[in-house]
């Protein structure tokens, strides 16, 4: 995995768990911790999804289609991530999970 690719995961990662965030109001940790958390799983997820998918493992260049299906892996495993999260702290809380 080269810089930008990681770069590129924790950006959507980030996106990707504030997307989730504003659309489901109780699946909210806050600017950082949904920035935070959704980074964790874009970087997490994505690495995941290289193994599972090698064609999406960016092995010493930069390639459009690798990034964008990084970028995606990153986003949607952010917003994945950041639901668990929150629907935890919200369980444990009392709270209505969603």
């Amino acid at each position: 995995m080269s810089a930008i690719g990681l770069v590129v995961e924790l950006v959507a990662g980030a996106i990707g768990g504030n997307g989730v965030a504003s659309a489901v109001k109780n699946l909210d940790l806050g600017t950082l911790g949904n920035s935070l958390v959704g980074a964790i799983g874009g970087a997490a997820g994505t690495s995941f999804l290289g193994i599972v998918i090698p064609a999406l493992e960016n092995v010493g260049h930069v390639d459009i289609a690798t990034l964008a299906g990084q970028a995606v892996g990153g986003g949607v495993f952010g917003a994945v991530l950041t639901a668990i999260v929150a629907a935890i702290r919200n369980a444990s809380a009392g709270k209505p999970v969603l």
